[in-house]
């Protein structure tokens, strides 16, 4: 099987307050600039995105994202916004603290299996989408698992499940310095958790205590952790 059709880690979600404050947490934090990104009509979000150099997920990136002033959805008023975004809490939070790490996303290879999974074991993660959005290589599409409510699930945890169309973003996105060192997943419920991630068909191990997802990163600044906790 190639690495494109196994379960496996697809991007790491940023979220900031607005995009450009996600771009100086990027070139702050990290020593790198973001690359190009672009805008998702559904969800009235935009985005910036880095490459990261990982064996285990050749296809990995960095999304930093926020909400577009200038946009409105094209999904149901009533329907929330991806990732937690519109939670009062979580933009609570960025205020505060600036951007951060509040989730990650895994690509599988059949969503619809993959989520009847999830829901055999009682969780919903929420209905399959299809969206896209163009980009200088082309329409990019894409189905998503997105909760009407747009909750990430034990605390960004449980990722969000995607299946990328014929294009992949990442195909066209150089070297950013940026290298995975280690991903690791928290949480009080890790052996629901541990279940969950498996019948989505990952086996990323997950430690027992406070909710969160640890992230390292090797870049121009040295070694770098991102920590999700600020964003429960």
């Amino acid at each position: 099987m190639s690495a494109a059709a196994q379960a496996q880690l697809d991007h790491l979600v940023v979220a900031a307050r607005t995009l450009d404050e996600g771009v100086t947490w990027c070139e702050t934090t990290l020593g790198v600039a973001p690359g190009p990104g672009g805008e998702h009509a559904l969800f009235g979000t935009h985005n910036r995105l880095l490459r990261l150099h990982s064996e285990p997920a050749p296809r990995a990136y960095l999304e930093i994202i926020a909400i577009n002033p200038q946009a409105t959805p094209t999904r149901p008023a009533e329907l929330k916004r991806w990732f937690d975004l519109d939670d009062p809490a979580l933009q609570a939070r960025l205020a505060q603290h600036g951007p951060q790490l509040v989730h990650w996303v895994a690509s599988v290879p059949d969503i619809d299996a993959a989520t009847a999974q999830l829901h055999a074991l009682g969780l919903e993660r929420g209905r399959v989408l299809t969206a896209s959005r163009p980009s200088p290589q082309g329409l990019l599409q894409w189905r998503i698992s997105v909760r009407d409510d747009g909750q990430r699930l034990f605390n960004g945890a449980l990722p969000t499940l995607i299946q990328w169309g014929d294009a992949h973003p990442a195909r066209s996105m150089p070297p950013s310095g940026l290298n995975l060192h280690a991903l690791s997943v928290g949480h009080p419920e890790a052996r629901t958790l541990q279940a969950a991630l498996g019948a989505a068909g990952l086996d990323t191990p997950v430690v027992s205590g406070p909710a969160a997802i640890m992230v390292e990163l090797d870049t121009p600044r040295g070694r770098v952790t991102l920590s999700s906790a600020l964003a429960r």
